[in-house]
């Protein structure tokens, strides 16, 4: 009875995921890697749109890894499409155009919880893939400083009180706030990372879009990494 116990528990852990790639040298290469992580399951392989939406459909996967590109067709618009069939689906886009700063907003308009390079880690690929949650979206801050300002060293970061900043000057807390937005965490993850509560950092969160005139938190986040705003000890 314990055996059985200890698998139905390492069953119910296990992230079913599902790749979505046309070139299928690299879907090989993911099926490969996922077979030998045990709380990652890969229940299959897409290569268009229809073969996407017909898999998910079949499988309901906890998680798909999508690549922007998928031939001629826009990955992106699938990934909105399969969030839109299931809410709460959990979409990681991987991207060979780094630079390419309209991705990000698209990446985020399309519901997906991640953006990374597809020749990033495959390390860090795999910690997106368990960690990344609907209502947020996790972008590598180095591949962000990319796309935001491409070839340029980071802008020295403003002094607070500075009469030539375009910013209300951000509090100590908000600057840990921001780097922490900064670093893909969400709302209760800071809060925990604090221990505030989350009212307090929803707080905390709107005030620092209010100085910085922003309109959602990756939008902060673009906007603080053009002015070095996040830069500091905060950011690991």
């Amino acid at each position: 009875m314990s055996t059985r116990t200890s698998r139905d528990q390492a069953h119910s852990s296990t992230t079913t995921v599902m790749v979505v790639d046309d070139h299928r040298t690299f879907t090989d290469l993911m099926l490969l890697a996922l077979h030998d992580v045990d709380d990652l399951q890969c229940v299959g392989a897409a290569h268009d749109r229809a073969s996407a939406l017909e898999m998910a459909a079949m499988t309901s996967p906890d998680v798909v890894l999508m690549d922007v590109e998928l031939g001629d067709e826009d990955g992106l618009e699938v990934a909105e499409q399969l969030v839109a069939a299931r809410p709460g689906l959990r979409v990681v886009v991987l991207t060979a155009h780094a630079q390419d700063v309209s991705i990000v907003r698209r990446a985020a308009g399309s519901g997906a919880c991640a953006l990374l390079p597809k020749d990033g880690s495959l390390r860090d690929l795999l910690h997106h893939l368990r960690t990344a949650r609907p209502g947020g979206m996790v972008v590598q801050l180095d591949m962000l400083q990319a796309m935001v300002a491409p070839g340029r060293p980071p802008t020295t970061p403003p002094r607070h009180g500075s009469t030539t900043s375009p910013f209300t000057a951000l509090t100590a807390r908000e600057n840990h706030v921001l780097a922490l937005l900064a670093r893909g965490y969400d709302v209760r993850r800071i809060a925990g990372e604090l221990q505030i509560s989350v009212h307090t950092c929803r707080g905390y969160v709107k005030s620092v879009l209010a100085k910085l005139g922003a309109h959602s938190q990756l939008e902060a986040v673009v906007i603080a990494n053009t002015h070095g705003l996040v830069s500091g000890p905060h950011i690991r």
